[in-house]
């Protein structure tokens, strides 16, 4: 999860999604995981060899998230996690280089600004991280982030104007010889490897010492763990709109697919949706730009603006042909709960979706169930699949309107500090009986939620295991260009004193989906979709049981397909 230092408010979340932002993208079609969720020298071998695949078309987006799942369904394996760090390390130069307040960056801030500011990142790990840093590591992943860098074309077009492929790999050659090796062990020498690394790029390449010396930074971030990383100006301020809720843009949760910019989600009252784009659709040009040619990073990158700025964007629709759109930016509304309805009129079974925890979430739980209450709610269904996280203290206050008593998450970090259980109160207490649903996305804020349900045995958690994230995050605005650093300061676990990464939230009623999954409501993203949802029916039944109603559960667990 995440906090801030001053001069923000300090802040705990679990992971977030940006709604106005490229992520990483899960590619199907082509390239399949495999099936058999086992550790084998085959299944090994088939995912380094469709990874590979991914990697050589240059969609290191869809190659992390590809290793990403095959660790998550197949196991660990070093192979595969070597695989996923290095995707990672391209997939994250694409994304800074396309980022225009990287860029700004890149150009205005002095070698002596730069190296203040990897100062201030070491020194925020030192001071706050969740283990003991070895300076040795850090320094030579900084230095592996350049080399990464260095076989960019992004990079390359940016930086190294008028050289040589053999020039590049001379210096390459020179960085693993002379400075790779030298001893590391402490802040100050990490520094310093930057500054004399810096000085080598400029004078054999013509790299402004700048571009090296954030290489460093960005690479010593996200060698922590996947999710530690350097915030650039643009990407803090949308980690500050995530916690409020609201940010300006389309309203569109975007992945990279296949050489398009897939729409994950559009916010219902957006721009997006109010230009009739949908889940499903394909941004293929922004501004008269095919996305092919100009990379996903780039045309993401394009659709954000100012408020009351447009964008030009071509869109795809299944079985439809192209259309182009001008759509006007404006400020966006996140909802986090959302589609609030009585979903069982014979029975009373209230429903709801918790989108992510925001700030004003717990609030707008609150007045969703006093609806609900209202309507003659007698069971309710909450509904996690999907929900990425949040802020860590909404999720404790969520939980706490339904335990009354107890532990509801402990969090454990290097600083006693860090160290702190969270508990329920009694008064405000709901005692309406609870299903919860999760699924292999439900992560981090959603797994404390369903963690601490599940273990006070305050309600029925229904579907799959959910995604195993269990750690927070700092967030540390930084002095130097108005960037940032999310750091992991520590990790949580549930009442029991189970760790919720890598083992997620095991579900009560375990639901085996084959079919692909809603992403948006009603809307599902591929050419057919199911008739119906499995995951729901289980979770009314499931709500029913509790209440003694027919059509109860007799089987605990469910083989849907």
């Amino acid at each position: 999860m995440h906090k801030t230092s001053k001069p923000y408010k300090k802040w705990a979340l679990a992971l977030l999604v940006a709604l106005v932002t490229l992520v990483p993208a899960t590619s199907y079609g082509q390239v399949q995981i495999p099936a058999e969720a086992r550790i084998d020298e085959t299944a090994v071998r088939e995912v380094l060899a469709n990874g590979e695949q991914l990697e050589r078309q240059g969609r290191w987006g869809e190659a992390l998230t590809f290793y990403e799942d095959a660790l998550r369904l197949n196991g660990f394996d070093t192979s595969v996690q070597r695989k996923a760090n290095l995707a990672r390390l391209h997939y994250d130069v694409g994304r800074r280089y396309a980022d225009q307040s990287f860029i700004r960056s890149v150009d205005s801030m002095s070698r002596e600004d730069a190296l203040h500011l990897y100062e201030e990142v070491l020194g925020k790990v030192q001071a706050n991280y969740v283990d003991s840093p070895r300076w040795s590591d850090v320094a030579r992943e900084g230095l592996k982030q350049l080399d990464v860098a260095l076989k960019e074309e992004i990079f390359a077009t940016k930086n190294l104007k008028n050289v040589s492929q053999d020039q590049i790999n001379r210096v390459r050659q020179m960085l693993n010889e002379n400075v790779n090796w030298q001893n590391v062990g402490s802040p100050q020498q990490a520094v310093e490897m930057a500054n004399y690394t810096a000085e080598l790029m400029w004078q054999n390449l013509g790299v402004i010492p700048t571009a090296t010396i954030l290489e460093f930074a960005c690479g010593t971030a996200a060698s922590l763990d996947p999710y530690t990383s350097f915030l650039t100006q643009d990407q803090l301020n949308e980690v500050f709109s995530q916690i409020k809720g609201n940010f300006v843009g389309l309203g569109v949760e975007l992945k990279a697919d296949e050489n398009s910019l897939l729409i994950v989600h559009s916010i219902n009252g957006s721009p997006a949706y109010q230009a009739g784009i949908r889940a499903g659709d394909r941004i293929v040009a922004v501004d008269g730009q095919r996305t092919e040619v100009i990379s996903t990073n780039k045309a993401a990158d394009m659709l954000k603006g100012e408020i009351g700025s447009s964008v030009r964007v071509t869109v795809v629709s299944p079985n439809m042909p192209a259309r182009e759109l001008v759509v006007r930016r404006d400020r966006v509304e996140v909802p986090s709960v959302d589609n609030v309805h009585i979903m069982d009129n014979e029975a009373k079974v209230g429903y709801l979706k918790i989108t992510s925890f925001q700030e004003n979430t717990p609030a707008d739980l609150s007045q969703a169930l006093w609806k609900l209450h209202r309507d003659g709610m007698r069971a309710l269904v909450i509904d996690l699949r999907g929900n990425p996280g949040g802020l860590l203290r909404a999720s404790v206050d969520m939980v706490d309107l339904f335990v009354e008593q107890g532990t509801i998450v402990k969090t454990r970090g290097r600083n006693a500090r860090e160290d702190f259980d969270y508990t329920a109160h009694m008064p405000g207490t709901w005692r309406v009986p609870l299903v919860v649903l999760i699924d292999a996305n439900s992560a981090s804020a959603s797994e404390i939620f369903a963690g601490a349900i599940r273990d006070h045995g305050r309600g029925t958690v229904v579907g799959q295991r959910s995604y195993g994230k269990g750690s927070v995050q700092g967030i540390f605005p930084l002095e130097t260009a108005g960037t940032g650093l999310r750091l992991t300061t520590a990790k949580f676990f549930s009442p029991s004193g189970r760790a919720i990464s890598r083992n997620g939230v095991m579900p009560d009623v375990n639901v085996r989906v084959t079919a692909k999954p809603a992403i948006d409501g009603n809307q599902y993203v591929g050419d057919t979709a199911p008739q119906h949802d499995p995951v729901m029916d289980a979770g009314l039944m499931a709500a029913r049981q509790l209440l003694g109603a027919p059509g109860a559960l007799s089987n605990r667990s469910l083989d849907q397909r």
